[in-house]
């Protein structure tokens, strides 16, 4: 990977990899897109994220690992179920080794999903109030 090439899409991010990381990122990509059908891609911070109502998750790849980055709320609302995996703040390594549990990624982008429309809908609200003082 070349640390000063600038991405403007997902394909060309995933495409500077080898055939076995690009498996595994296009399975990532493809189970967000399943759990999340209405969010955007975009490349932020140089890595595929989607957008639904702000950042929904990011991921990339590592020599080791597919990173995965639900924000601190979506670790900590997993954490019994991510103990096999290294955590950190809003952070979650698969290693490239063992196969990527695709349900629980489905399972942490849905509930991604629901806190960023939550997260919309109250400031919908409060700019309603907001108008109406």
């Amino acid at each position: 990977m070349d640390k000063n090439l600038t991405y403007t899409t997902i394909d060309e991010y995933i495409d500077q990899y080898p055939e076995e990381i690009q498996k595994l990122l296009q399975q990532v990509r493809a189970t967000i897109k399943q759990a999340a059908p209405e969010a955007e891609e975009a490349i932020s911070y140089q890595i595929p994220t989607f957008k639904l109502k702000g950042n929904l998750v990011h991921f990339a790849a590592f020599k080791n690992h597919i990173g995965l980055y639900p924000g601190a709320s979506g670790v900590k609302q997993f954490e019994g179920q991510l103990k096999d995996y290294e955590l950190s703040k809003g952070t979650i390594r698969f290693p490239i080794n063992k196969p990527l549990p695709l349900d629980l990624v489905t399972d942490i982008v849905k509930y991604r999903v629901q806190q960023n429309l939550e997260k919309a809908a109250l400031k919908k609200v409060s700019k309603k109030v907001s108008k109406k003082a």
